[in-house]
């Protein structure tokens, strides 16, 4: 389990628990920042700090995603569902 963070300046902040497994999909202003926080033994520890540029999932057309990483979103889909 790890949380989610994301803000950009003082105009948006989004706090989400998310599981393993779990997908989040969310809209934020450009330029936003994603931290990714586990809690270690120590407290809170940031593992990840993630520009939302490098997230970003665009639709082509009905029903069609663009590539993300090399991969497509159903791939991703298909790729989490064998590891579970």
């Amino acid at each position: 389990m790890v949380i989610a963070r994301c803000f950009a300046g003082d105009s948006f902040f989004l706090e989400r628990v998310v599981f393993p497994f779990e997908l989040l999909s969310f809209a934020c202003p450009p330029g936003a920042d994603l931290e990714i926080w586990t809690h270690g033994l120590g407290g809170p520890e940031l593992i990840e700090t993630i520009p939302v540029q490098d997230l970003v999932i665009e639709s082509s057309g009905p029903g069609t995603l663009e590539a993300v990483g090399g991969l497509l979103r159903d791939d991703l889909l298909e790729s989490w569902a064998a590891a579970g």
